[in-house]
């Protein structure tokens, strides 16, 4: 396969939210990068379009995209076009689009305490299928996946998605959308107990997962897991930095959210920033919650690495989004992301410019 063509399937598959001195940082001269927005890319717009969607975003200021899906020459060139810099955001162990890995190799999906495999039985919706981070020849393939989208010169960084298991616990403020009271670890939700993750773990551990009196409250399992999703980002993150591009992740909320509900560490991860997603009513929770998930979430990075506060549109009138901001700058956030550049009227952005001027 040709490197352009498997650029394009990869854009597709992705479809379902010291730096270097290409991404976040004012290296080169280059001024940093405060404000993003994500970007579903697959929208049917010309590039002329999409310069004037990107120029809109550029005198707010937002300085770059994180984009999947689309037309890869088309979406990169109406952004450098507009001064914006161009993030491949990609969908990473969620692998629900992605035909070939579903068609050649159907074990490399995880497996619940119950015994089903995310290919089979998804829980919560149809789209939740999911690769094992454990299993070796699923990072070489990510890997591949994310060396050939590095590899383009009209791409400035990798953005990963879904890079975790499946979530053991929702947020809380999804719960009554689903039906669903998850005060404990319920089987069906509790991701992986494929083989090679029951073997590995034995073999460090002299133990079966499955045979464990608790694995919901066992330390050495539930950082087995946290590992496994670790090492996969630390071999994503060498292969993007091979092709001296930057590359980053949107993540949960905070360090202990994260590693609580869907087996994440990233404050361990080797990336050169971070994009927690700081929904808070999917948590019942204020405004005002977002500077301190945010501050919380930098005290456990190195000071060197740079977190974006992830903000939900849909949740945040145009009076709120200005205080949003305000507080995530508070908090410490170097600067904000947008979910997603739909969901912005003219009066958001009227608002967002108006507290970007003014963070």
């Amino acid at each position: 396969m040709k490197r352009r063509e498997f650029v394009r399937r990869v854009g597709r598959t992705a479809l379902g939210a010291g730096a270097l001195s290409l991404g976040f940082s004012a290296g080169c001269g280059r001024r940093p990068i405060r404000n993003w927005v994500w970007v579903h890319g697959g929208r049917e717009r010309s590039g002329d379009e999409w310069r004037l969607r990107f120029a809109k975003i550029r005198e707010a200021g937002i300085g770059a995209v994180l984009v999947s899906g689309g037309d890869l020459d088309t979406l990169a060139g109406a952004a450098h076009a507009e001064g914006l810099q161009f993030h491949r955001w990609i969908w990473t162990l969620n692998r629900s689009g992605d035909q070939w890995v579903k068609e050649n190799h159907p074990e490399w999906f995880t497996v619940s305490r119950n015994g089903d495999s995310t290919l089979e039985k998804p829980p919560y919706v149809g789209y939740y299928q999911w690769l094992c981070p454990t299993r070796r020849p699923v990072r070489a393939y990510l890997r591949r996946v994310v060396d050939e989208i590095a590899s383009d010169p009209s791409v400035d960084g990798v953005h990963l998605d879904y890079v975790r298991h499946s979530d053991v616990i929702l947020p809380i403020g999804l719960w009554e959308k689903y039906g669903l009271v998850q005060d404990r670890e319920h089987p069906e939700f509790d991701f992986c107990y494929c083989e090679v993750c029951r073997d590995t773990f034995r073999s460090r551990t002299g133990t079966d997962p499955l045979e464990l009196p608790d694995p919901t409250t066992d330390v050495a399992w539930r950082e087995f897991r946290w590992e496994g999703v670790t090492q996969l980002v630390g071999e994503l993150a060498d292969a993007v930095h091979g092709r001296n591009k930057t590359i980053s992740a949107a993540v949960f909320p905070t360090p202990t959210l994260a590693r609580t509900l869907v087996r994440q560490a990233w404050e361990q991860w080797p990336l050169d920033a971070v994009f927690p997603m700081l929904y808070h009513e999917f948590y019942r929770e204020s405004v005002a919650w977002i500077g301190s998930a945010a501050a919380e979430g930098i005290a456990a990075l190195p000071p060197s690495r740079p977190l974006y506060a992830g903000l939900f549109v849909p949740s945040l009138p145009p009076a709120e989004l200005a205080e949003a901001v305000r507080v995530a700058r508070d908090g410490g956030a170097a600067g904000v992301a947008l979910f997603e550049m739909d969901g912005l009227t003219d009066e958001h952005l009227a608002r967002f410019a108006a507290a970007a001027r003014n963070g």
